[in-house]
């Protein structure tokens, strides 16, 4: 049984956030070989694709949006094929929803202050490019996207990177910091097209979340902690940007 559920998660993920990984250690090889300094390098995030056309770019950012969170139902579609009750067993639910709120908005506190601090120090060693976490043109209707946007990077990277991953890994009779260590490494790989902070960054993210999940099997937490992460990163940015220079 161990094999076919490892090649499954090889499967799901060469499909998503391994892939993600992939593309990532080019795009960092890429920043270190241009020639110049990691760190006077811009890495932008949420872009507009027609900014001149701003309906059409509202579809294209929906559209990516709706695409990007096909992989976690995947994920979920494969658990509860063995198991009917399997969103119930990761802990994607509603049943602790004063809970989950409380551990996700305490574990975005707990991630989110060293993350900010470990930003900067990266970017002052130049281990890290800046980072633009918004750059859709200034629409009404930009806001909600970049909402969005969080909740489904959230979803998608919660319930296969912790939710999906781990129990098929256990289920294969892999041991708990094996698949802790793991998922963490390739969560952080997948961030490396930002630099060397936002990989140490997210491995340690990913250490957290995934001791988290092994002792609670609640992935709704860490979607809700992410999300709050990434709403801040993202609209804080956008309502920001145009009054702060060194943004």
């Amino acid at each position: 049984m161990r094999r076919p559920l490892v090649t499954e998660t090889i499967l799901v993920l060469g499909v998503s956030l391994g892939a993600s990984a992939i593309w990532s250690l080019l795009r960092i090889i890429d920043k270190l070989t241009v020639g110049v300094p990691l760190a006077q390098q811009r890495t932008s995030m949420n872009s507009s694709v027609t900014p001149d056309r701003p309906w059409l770019d509202l579809a294209y950012q929906l559209v990516g949006i709706g695409l990007g969170v096909l992989p976690a139902l995947l994920a979920l579609h494969l658990l509860t094929r063995d198991d009917p009750a399997a969103r119930h067993t990761v802990g994607f639910d509603v049943r602790q929803p004063g809970g989950d709120l409380l551990r996700g908005l305490g574990l975005a506190a707990l991630i989110g202050l060293p993350g900010l601090g470990l930003y900067v120090v990266a970017r002052a060693l130049g281990l890290n490019t800046t980072i633009a976490a918004a750059g859709l043109a200034p629409v009404w209707w930009a806001v909600p996207v970049l909402i969005l946007a969080a909740v489904q990077n959230a979803v998608l990277e919660e319930v296969v990177m912790i939710g999906y991953l781990f129990e098929r890994w256990w289920g294969a009779g892999i041991g708990l910091w094996q698949v802790i260590i793991g998922s963490a490494l390739i969560r952080g790989t997948y961030h490396l097209y930002q630099g060397f902070g936002g990989f140490v960054g997210n491995v340690v993210m990913g250490v957290v979340f995934g001791w988290l999940y092994s002792r609670t099997r609640r992935v709704m937490p860490l979607v809700i902690a992410h999300a709050v992460l990434d709403i801040v990163a993202f609209v804080g940015y956008a309502l920001l940007k145009p009054h702060v220079s060194w943004l």
